[in-house]
């Protein structure tokens, strides 16, 4: 005979998504959920976001600083697979780098009626989509041809020469353009993904289909070991300053200058044209750059050795004190270099309190600056603790976190392995093939650190995982954030997003106050709770009435299921939806089962609060 005791209880989950097990074995936890964290132990949605200007940009960002000048203006520097894009007083400026400039005459060919320019250049090693600007060129054609505005190369005829569209019909057939034609090519574009190569050596020797097992002369291999790897940027600030990399690459500079239109960074080498800052022995080939932060020195990591110029994928190389165009180990200066043991390259790196940690695909390490002789001491923290891609660890409070291969880590002293409620979940839908794109970010305001990262087959990061170190939660999301920085300098936290893989990418503004909308659209949340029953689950349950307790913006509502079933392995029955507003006092409805979930849902103009809601719920038998 069934119960006919009824009693409300209260609906107190453990905070944070529990996602390591079942469903069922998970009970008294939440286990999925979107765009929610936890404060105070209870849920609530996250606030929304908007465009933080107007202006787009082509590409995909990768890595991302703001910070502020001498004169108190606000900067954003910012690198895709095609741009280098600064943010001044709220406009966006293109400071690409110039990296060959040309000198020719008569150069261009109109087409009468077109808008395509055929261009003579010797050897001018460009590909289709690869952008130039020109100075000095008469009209030809009919067509005055922009100064300093970007072209892009629309295709590629020999190599001698390209088209490009001048936006503007040409009204006559010519060839001209003057004697004192100047073209200056900007930093060419680099892949948003990485792809497998292939090629002559690219595969294995005498190896293929055929009934022999190997592959016939002069057949092309259809797979291989060889990777070529997607762009990837690295900044950081040298006073108001900037030096930048893109992964095997010079170093390049940007000067900060207040009274000035931001001008293109330029590179660091042994060139004395313009277009550079003429260095001594600087590297040619890095994949990141970190400037120490008291000491200041320029710090290359994975880059070319002083003696030979080889590149070390573990060597670790700085330059000068207080003189980034300086990298000649001598008695008279503080550069030098140093090659790490425990891994095969060296991934990332971040500032700390004390030290500069350093990571490759094994191990963790630090570098301290000491002075004298030595100038670095360098120590070995850990090993079989590897960094997952160069974006993917952070300092936050003086304790550093990281994504490795399997798992996330923390260094307070010690590297710890950190205990992650949802780490099978997130890796077993991971898409490794780009891993090297996940990065990580600090929202001050809500006290949590942040991994964004791809899942499934996307090849861009679609999703995040959040850490609060303070609750000790993790949850979990949809995202189309690819970089993403902590409010130091502007109101609220600045994220890229990618949006298109070739253009109208643009900057946002994360979490403003009072704003729970996407760029004015309603963003969707929820919240699912694990299956939870009455004593052993042994007994069905009869449910029959929710008493809501939440906190609402006016005029928010959101929406409760309740689902049950009899047997983990049955399909969820669900009653619902039932619409929950600040004046709702309750809601009854009818179900039976052995286990039961509750899930809550909002499309959001506002914002929802979890307090203590109640369940009314009666034993039923075991029948």
């Amino acid at each position: 005979m069934a119960s006919t005791d009824s009693k409300l209880t209260k609906l107190n989950f453990l905070p944070g998504f529990h996602k390591e097990s079942t469903q069922y074995a998970e009970e008294g936890k939440w286990f999925e959920g979107n765009r929610v964290r936890f404060r105070e132990g209870k849920p609530e949605n996250l606030r929304g976001y908007v465009k933080h200007n107007s202006s787009s940009f082509d590409g995909i960002a990768r890595d991302l600083l703001t910070w502020s000048d001498n004169n108190t203006i606000k900067h954003i520097i910012f690198g895709t697979n095609k741009v280098v894009k600064v943010e001044k007083d709220q406009a966006l400026y293109d400071v690409t780098p110039i990296v060959t400039v040309v000198s020719a005459q008569n150069i261009f060919t109109t087409d009468s009626g077109s808008t395509e320019i055929v261009t003579s250049i010797t050897n001018h090693n460009r590909t289709a989509g690869d952008r130039f600007i020109i100075e000095g060129s008469d009209a030809v054609g009919g067509i005055t041809l922009a100064t300093l505005s970007p072209y892009t190369v629309t295709s590629v005829t020999n190599i001698n020469k390209f088209t490009f569209n001048a936006n503007t019909t040409a009204t006559g057939t010519a060839t001209g353009g003057g004697t004192a034609v100047s073209v200056a090519f900007l930093l060419e574009n680099e892949l948003s993904n990485s792809i497998q190569g292939l090629g002559y050596g690219a595969g294995v020797y005498n190896a293929g289909t055929s009934t022999t097992g190997a592959r016939a002369w002069n057949v092309a291999a259809s797979s291989s070991g060889i990777t070529f790897q997607g762009s990837q940027w690295s900044f950081d600030n040298w006073g108001e300053d900037v030096l930048g990399l893109r992964r095997g690459g010079n170093i390049y500079y940007y000067d900060t200058d207040a009274s000035i239109t931001p001008q293109r960074m330029r590179p660091i080498t042994s060139s004395t044209n313009a277009i550079h800052v003429t260095a001594t022995s600087a590297p040619s080939k890095s994949n990141f750059i970190l400037v120490s932060p008291n000491d200041r020195h320029a710090i290359c990591f994975a880059t070319n050795e002083f003696s030979t110029g080889d590149f070390n994928s573990m060597l670790v190389r700085w330059s000068d004190q207080e003189d980034f165009t300086n990298w000649v180990p001598a008695s008279n200066t503080t550069a030098g270099e140093n090659v790490l043991a425990d891994g095969t390259e060296i991934i990332g790196a971040v500032r700390t309190r004390s030290a500069i940690l350093i990571w490759t695909d094994n191990a963790l390490y630090s570098m301290a600056f000491i002075g004298g002789r030595f100038v670095f001491s360098f120590n070995q923290l850990g090993t079989n603790c590897g960094l997952i891609a160069p974006h993917a660890a952070i300092d936050y409070d003086g304790v550093s976190y990281w994504m490795g291969d399997n798992n996330f880590y923390a260094y307070d002293g010690r590297v710890n392995n950190l205990p992650c409620t949802i780490r099978r979940h997130l890796f077993e839908d991971f898409n490794n093939t780009n891993k090297d794109k996940v990065y990580s970010g600090i929202n001050s305001e809500f006290k949590e650190i942040i991994w964004l990262y791809p899942k499934g087959d996307s090849t861009e990061p679609n999703a995040y995982v959040i850490y609060n170190p303070e609750e000790k939660t993790w949850v979990f999301g949809d995202s189309f954030y690819t970089t993403f920085r902590d409010r130091t300098v502007f109101e609220n936290t600045i994220a890229t997003g990618n949006v298109s893989a070739t253009a109208d990418n643009f900057l946002w503004d994360n979490e403003p106050e009072d704003i729970y909308t996407g760029d004015g659209t309603a963003l969707n949340s929820f919240i699912e709770s694990s299956s939870f029953d009455v004593g052993d689950g042994d007994e069905l349950m009869f449910l029959n009435r929710i008493i809501p307790d939440y906190k609402f913006d006016s005029g928010q509502e959101i929406e409760i299921f309740v689902k049950v079933k009899e047997f983990p392995t049955d399909t969820f029955k669900i009653k619902g939806p039932f619409t929950v507003n600040k004046n709702t006092k309750k809601v009854d409805f009818r179900a039976r089962g052995r286990q039961a979930s509750v899930r809550v849902s909002g499309t959001n103009s506002g914002s929802w609060k979890w307090g203590s809601v109640r369940l009314a719920i009666q034993p039923d038998g075991k029948r």
